[in-house]
Order: C-alpha cells, then sequence, then structure tokens
C-alpha cells in the first residue's frame, strides 16, 4: 500500500558516512592552476563558436531587406535600381533580388545615398564638425547588470548606424574584448601602457623639479621607460566590424589596481584620475573616432575612476530587482564620496595656490532597466522610475531569446543572422536593443548640439 504522506526535503537525514566518500582530497593550490588551465581552455574553445575555420572572427553579411528596412531608409526597389544604375557601387552577392552585402559595402551604399539621395532623408547620423568623440561609460559594481553587453550592442549599433567607433574593454575579465574578437597577449596591449606613460611622464616632471631643488630623483624602472615609447595607436587593433576598433583587456590588466597607488604614494602631484583621458587625448587616439565606448570593472577601483573620469557620458544598467537597485544607489553614493573627495583634495591646493579649481562633470547620466520582464517585474520597475526620476531611462531593455543565442556564440544581437530564426521572430528580438540605442542616440545627439557655439 502506497504511503499518503509527504516525503520529506533532500536536506533531511544526509548520511555523514556517504558524504563525506563522496568528496575529493583536499585542495591545494596547485589545483587552481588545474582547473584555471581547464577553464582556459574551455573559454578559448567556447569564444570560437561562429568563428570562421582560419580561427578569425567574421562578420556576417546583410541582406536587402535588411538594410532598406534598418540601415539605409529606401525603399527595396528603389535600392535595387539605384545599384543596378551605378555598376562601380557594391552589388552584393546572391541570385535575383536576394542580394547580401558586407557592412564595408553598406558603409559604401550609405555615401552614396548621402551624396546622391532625397535632401530629407538621414542617410549618415548626425555629427557636427569641429568637435571631439564622446566618451561613454558603461558601469557598476553589481555584477551580471548587462553592463557589458551593453557596451557592446551599443558599440555595434552605433556602427551600424554609421559612426566609427572605438571600444575599450578596462575588465580584466574580457569579456567585451571575447565579443569583439580581440587577441590580446599581455598587460602591453591593454589600456595599462597608456596609465604607466601618463605617471611616467608625471614623474619626469617632478624629477625635474627635485632636481632643481637638490633633491634625489623618485625611482623609475624600465616598466615606465617602455611604456613612453607606447601611444594609444600602438594598442588599438581592429575587429571584424569595419568601423568598431578595440583596445582589449585580459587578466594581467588587473594588475593595474595594484600598481596605480603604489605610483600615487611616490608621486602625489600624478592625476591618475585623468591619466586614460590625457592619454587618449595626447596620442590623438580619439580623432578619427565618433564615440568610444568605455567597459569598466564591477567594481569602483582605479580602471573604473579613469573611465567615469574619462566619460561624458555615464550609462548605469540594472534589473528590476531590490537587490540591483540597492546595489545601484550604492553605486551612485560611492561615484559621489568618491569624485567629491579627490575634488576637495585637489582643491586646497589650487585654492592655495591661486589656480583653476577642480570639478568633474558629466554630460548626463541614466540608469538602464536590463534584462527585463514586463509580466514580472512592471510594478518594481514603475518604483524605480518613481524614486530615480530622469536619472532612470525611460526605456527597459526587455529581455529576448535572441539574447540567450548570441551569448551562445560570443556575439552580439546585431550579429546573429535572422535566417537563424525568421524575420518577424528576428524584427521583433531586436526591437528593444533598438529602442535602447535611440534613447542612447538621443543623449549624444543632445549632448553635441549643446556644446556647438
Amino acid at each position: 500500500m502506497a504511503s499518503s504522506k509527504e516525503p520529506l526535503p533532500p536536506y533531511f537525514n544526509i548520511d555523514p558516512a556517504a558524504a563525506a566518500a563522496k568528496l575529493s582530497e583536499p585542495i591545494d593550490t596547485a589545483r587552481f592552476a588545474k582547473a584555471a588551465a581547464f577553464a582556459m581552455k574551455g573559454r578559448e574553445d567556447l569564444a570560437r563558436r561562429g568563428y570562421a575555420p582560419d580561427g578569425q572572427k567574421r562578420l556576417r553579411r546583410f541582406s536587402t531587406w535588411e538594410i532598406c528596412r534598418y540601415l539605409i531608409p529606401v525603399a527595396p526597389a528603389h535600392f535595387r535600381r539605384v545599384i543596378k544604375k551605378h555598376p562601380d557601387l557594391p552589388q552584393g552577392t546572391g541570385e535575383g533580388n536576394s542580394k547580401w552585402f558586407t557592412l564595408d559595402d553598406v558603409l559604401r551604399l550609405r555615401a552614396h545615398f548621402a551624396a546622391e539621395g532625397a535632401a530629407d532623408r538621414e542617410y549618415l547620423p548626425w555629427r557636427p564638425e569641429g568637435l571631439p568623440a564622446k566618451i561613454v561609460a558603461v558601469s557598476n559594481f553589481e555584477g551580471g547588470t548587462s553592463k557589458t553587453t551593453t557596451t557592446a550592442h551599443l558599440a555595434m549599433s552605433a556602427a551600424l548606424d554609421g559612426y566609427k567607433v572605438l571600444a575599450i574593454d578596462l575588465d580584466s575579465q574580457g569579456s567585451l574584448t571575447s565579443i569583439m574578437g580581440g587577441n590580446i597577449s599581455d598587460e602591453w596591449s591593454t589600456a595599462f601602457p597608456l596609465l604607466a606613460k601618463d605617471y611616467a611622464q608625471a614623474l619626469q616632471e617632478e624629477n625635474a623639479i627635485r632636481e632643481a631643488g637638490g633633491q634625489p630623483p623618485l625611482p623609475f624602472d624600465e616598466t615606465l621607460t617602455e611604456a613612453l615609447g607606447v601611444s594609444a595607436r600602438d594598442i588599438i587593433q581592429s575587429t571584424h566590424w569595419p568601423n568598431i576598433d578595440l583596445i582589449g583587456a585580459q587578466l594581467n590588466l588587473y594588475w593595474a589596481e595594484f600598481q596605480i597607488p603604489v605610483w600615487r604614494m611616490a608621486a602625489r602631484g600624478w592625476k591618475l584620475w585623468d591619466a586614460l583621458t590625457d592619454r587618449l587625448e595626447a596620442d590623438g587616439g580619439l580623432d578619427e573616432y565618433d564615440v568610444v565606448f568605455l567597459d569598466t570593472p564591477p567594481a569602483l577601483g582605479y580602471l573604473t575612476i579613469n573611465g567615469l573620469a574619462a566619460a561624458d557620458i555615464l550609462l548605469v544598467p540594472l534589473g528590476a530587482s531590490f537587490l540591483e537597485f540597492d546595489s545601484t544607489g550604492r553605486f551612485f553614493d560611492m561615484l559621489h564620496s568618491t569624485f567629491q573627495s579627490i575634488e576637495e583634495g585637489e582643491n586646497i591646493a589650487a585654492r592655495a595656490l591661486g589656480r583653476e579649481e577642480l570639478n568633474f562633470e558629466w554630460d548626463a547620466v541614466r540608469a538602464v532597466i536590463t534584462r527585463y520582464d514586463g509580466a514580472q517585474q512592471g510594478e518594481l520597475a514603475a518604483l524605480i522610475q518613481a524614486y530615480l526620476g530622469r536619472t532612470l531611462s525611460p526605456h527597459r531593455q526587455d529581455y529576448t531569446a535572441l539574447i540567450g543565442q548570441a551569448g551562445e556564440q560570443v556575439s552580439g544581437i546585431y550579429e546573429a543572422d535572422y535566417r537563424d530564426f525568421n524575420r518577424e521572430t528576428y524584427a521583433r528580438g531586436r526591437e528593444t536593443f533598438d529602442a535602447t540605442y535611440a534613447a542612447f542616440k538621443r543623449l549624444l545627439i543632445g549632448t553635441w548640439r549643446r556644446d556647438m557655439p
């Protein structure tokens, strides 16, 4: 006769001897190295899903339907007439009306339509002449907020829109670098030498002052000497996107978090928070770009401070949950404490010497709700909106099945081929990312317009 008694939960009646028998031997530090090696091999294998047989990441082609729907605002029939009339333009591959074009082709076609097309159409994205690139930091010290995927998708959106983009990965985990197919051998291919170079130049100036005063110079080691020979252009690499370049990251970049405070203690006059900005500007690394996206570590360390201080626009992704809202509030509080402390420390000396005071300022700051499920999170999202007001973007980025597939291929949503779904599914899936980019583009264009004389 079957018992009607409910079974006990699985955490009752665990046999200690059986539990002990399933354990391995105690773990020593060497086992971490083995686990790390296995994980690295798996990471490399997974990262290469979707790569070409030669191990290179390549961007897919775009169909006539996609181009006319999302990239160049012309009717398909008119698009076909134009390329047929101008055989010097890219003609695409494929038979009949089903033509496929590379993004390089699309950029050439976009330029042609901008020169020859209707005056009331936006074939090229708006960009005022004579103003510098805008730097955008995507940051939050809560992990899992879609910080990296938001950075990647905004970079890809801007590239598809026609902007020239530089993506800078400041997170030693290197996730953005993996998405962009970057190949980073060591810390000398990351932002580290830029920070080291900025400190080296500050140290040279400090030593010149010390020498004039009869004091011994501060140590100047081989790392700093080598860094003086590196420029931003040396570490910027191209990607499989023709108009996205990358300064990548890898694990050794984390060494900067230990090295920067040592440098700061040696030379108190070094403005460490300006190091990244100063080097990008001085080395001419920003001249050929429209937008620079910074993916920062999930912690408010020295790399994050450099990224935040460099930014014109700060985006803070968060999920519509109490814990992420709470963490984001603490993040803003820590931003206030950190940058106010820097200002106060610098301005004591500035006032004494009659110099201009330091005042950090951002063109715009927006929190963005990501991975949103309207059926489950609508009420909490509305409360977060009420508390954060205009600081929270009214657009909420929905979770979509496209995220899962793109994540499996270590790719962005815009790299997914709609033929792996169907047109309607693909169109619905990318709507939320297009809306996220549209909200960002309003900030970008608005800040540029406000900067115009």
